[in-house]
């Protein structure tokens, strides 16, 4: 998959959320995990992150929304239900992004959602776990920049497979010398 991703959650209050979604963003192969204001006790990986994710992946813990600082060309994408955001299935993901989802028991900050370039929606009928809305973010991001087959009209697997990704020879300029040929 091309580019690079991040997801995190502001005002989380809960381990066990922190943990499984630390866990999922290094399952789905997130580039790093952050935190935006959360609780003090959740500061370091909770024990429901079996995969023990900061060993592979690093960690942010920002206190506001003022002092997050992500990479130069990083879109920031809120993961919110409001009537303005972009149902998940139609939005476009950018290259270089950061999905940040809410607290579990409230919404994205106004600072927050006015920092976010992108607002997205999961269409369901009502408010999911932040672990659970987390592993969909990402799952989607990956069904949409990986590379697979288009999916099947009717049931079952493609008809046709993808093809395999083929590199070609360098590009030489007339007269040059390879090392090593």
């Amino acid at each position: 998959m091309r580019g690079y991703f991040a997801i995190g959650a502001e005002g989380l209050s809960k381990r066990m959320n922190l943990g499984t979604l630390m866990r999922s963003a290094h399952a789905f192969g997130a580039n790093f995990f952050f935190t935006v204001d959360a609780d003090q006790k959740l500061r370091k990986a909770p024990p429901s992150d079996t995969s023990k994710s900061p060993g592979h992946l690093p960690v942010f813990t920002w206190d506001s929304v003022e002092t997050m600082d992500l990479p130069r060309g990083c879109q920031l994408v809120g993961i919110e239900l409001t009537d303005e955001s972009i149902e998940l299935p139609s939005f476009g993901h950018p290259l270089q992004a950061a999905y940040v989802l809410g607290p579990e028991r409230g919404s994205l900050s106004p600072q927050m959602l006015a920092r976010c370039d992108h607002v997205v929606k999961i269409p369901t009928k009502f408010c999911i776990n932040v672990a659970m809305a987390g592993a969909i973010v990402m799952y989607d991001r990956h069904r949409a920049l990986g590379r697979y087959a288009d999916r099947s009209t009717t049931a079952g697997a493609p008809r046709i497979e993808r093809p395999k990704h083929v590199s070609g020879g360098p590009v030489m300029r007339t007269g040059r010398k390879v090392p090593g040929t």
